[in-house]
């Protein structure tokens, strides 16, 4: 199933997308790109104005397309919809699986001319490029790597409560009880579906390690999603429930984020996109907030990879798109970019020293688990499986964290019945 859930001619869009841009291109006064992201937080704003900036500083416009929401569905559903009349933006923020299936309905432009001048086969990691090509074309550009499966946490917090930052699942909850004893909440979380994912992946790979994730989140395999260890962590995953406030229902992820910040909550698995609100906030890492592993997840990494895609367009508004994907991968922006987002560079070989712990951190063990095997995509943020698969898990996932009597046999049932549903 493509991104689409409403039957379309394939040939009939591509038609509309390219009268479309003939007629941008007709009229254009400028280059300029239009570009779609979800990168709405303090910390995520701030790093997307550095690309509008470095644009506008080579004589390029940019139209911001900013749509809110920390997963992106919002944003998605308005680019499916754009795409539908024919009127796709220069670029968007997709990736993962998502871009294969936009570059099978005809609709991306490549880049190859670019990334040769450029030696993007050389810069990037294999993993890093093999998700930004089509059929062998590059059709995105990696803004960053991030990893989701970190813990973050307030050292004055832990210190009240008399304990450290947790190591594994059964000291995270000790910890959590010790900090609700001295008076904060144990755990900030947003009753989100995609953040309820993102703590779900991580206590999996925590208690069934890489080996297992990869069978059940990315490869659907029917008797790893209906194991007694898929139980097991589902049944782990909705204790974490017991170490969150009441009123977590409908929360953003960076509200949650600053409790944290705030003193008002311990601890929070997130990705290291929360490290931009700390950053925001003027924090310093290994000081004033902590970071680490998710407990029990020290050897594993799971990625998600923001990038932009390019969607077919001519003329000068092409002229511009090739330069914006130039831009986003030179040293400047890459710098720049995710110093502000708390991600590390998508190109591996910049100086680090302007770096917190954290992200030095993140790259020294992006690259260890790429050589140990412990490498795996977050199917949360969307780079394990299709988008539909990832919804039909998203709801086993929210509501049996979020039911008073489904049992975990019950929702492992549900995923085995998404999975197959899928094929």
């Amino acid at each position: 199933m493509y991104p689409f859930n409403i039957s379309f001619s394939k040939t009939a869009l591509v038609l509309a997308t390219t009268a479309a841009a003939s007629m941008a291109y007709a009229s254009a006064q400028a280059a300029e790109v239009e570009v779609l992201h979800w990168w709405t937080s303090g910390g995520e704003a701030r790093a997307a104005n550095v690309l509008k900036e470095l644009m506008e500083a080579e004589g390029y416009g940019w139209e911001d397309f900013a749509v809110a929401g920390g997963g992106g569905e919002t944003a998605m559903t308005v680019l499916k919809s754009r795409a539908m009349s024919g009127n796709p933006p220069s670029a968007a923020q997709i990736k993962g699986p998502e871009i294969q299936e936009w570059g099978e309905l005809g609709l991306l432009g490549e880049l190859d001319e670019v990334a040769e001048a450029e030696g993007w086969d050389a810069l990037l990691p294999t993993t890093v490029a093999d998700v930004m090509r089509h059929n062998g074309s590059y059709v995105a550009v990696p803004v960053n790597v991030h990893r989701v499966n970190w813990l973050w946490a307030n050292p004055e917090v832990l210190a009240a409560a008399g304990v450290e930052m947790p190591t594994t699942l059964d000291e995270l909850f000790v910890a959590g009880e010790a900090i609700r004893e001295a008076g904060y909440i144990p755990l900030a979380h947003g009753g989100q579906a995609w953040q309820d994912a993102t703590v779900f992946e991580s206590v999996l790979l925590a208690s069934g390690g890489t080996e297992f994730y990869q069978r059940a989140l990315v490869e659907l395999d029917e008797e790893a999603l209906g194991s007694a260890q898929m139980i097991e962590a589902l049944e782990t995953f909705k204790r974490l429930r017991e170490l969150m406030d009441d009123d977590m229902s409908g929360r953003d992820w960076n509200i949650a984020t600053s409790m944290v910040i705030n003193g008002d909550a311990g601890m929070q698995l997130m990705g290291d996109w929360a490290k931009g609100e700390f950053t925001a906030a003027e924090l310093t890492a290994g000081e004033e907030y902590l970071c680490a592993a998710a407990p029990g997840t020290q050897d594993a990494f799971t990625f998600n990879i923001d990038s932009l895609a390019m969607f077919r367009v001519e003329g000068v508004e092409r002229e511009a798109q090739q330069a914006l994907a130039r831009l986003v991968l030179e040293p400047t922006f890459q710098e720049a970019f995710n110093l502000a987002k708390g991600s590390i560079p998508a190109r591996p070989d910049l100086d680090m020293s302007e770096f917190d712990t954290c992200a030095q951190q993140s790259l020294e063990d992006f690259q260890r688990t790429a050589e140990e095997g412990g490498l795996v995509p977050s199917m949360a943020h969307g780079m394990a499986v299709r988008a539909d698969v990832q919804g039909a898990i998203f709801d086993v996932v929210t509501n049996y964290f979020n039911s008073r009597d489904m049992p975990a046999e019950e929702a492992a049932r549900r995923m085995v019945n998404a999975a197959q549903a899928a094929l």
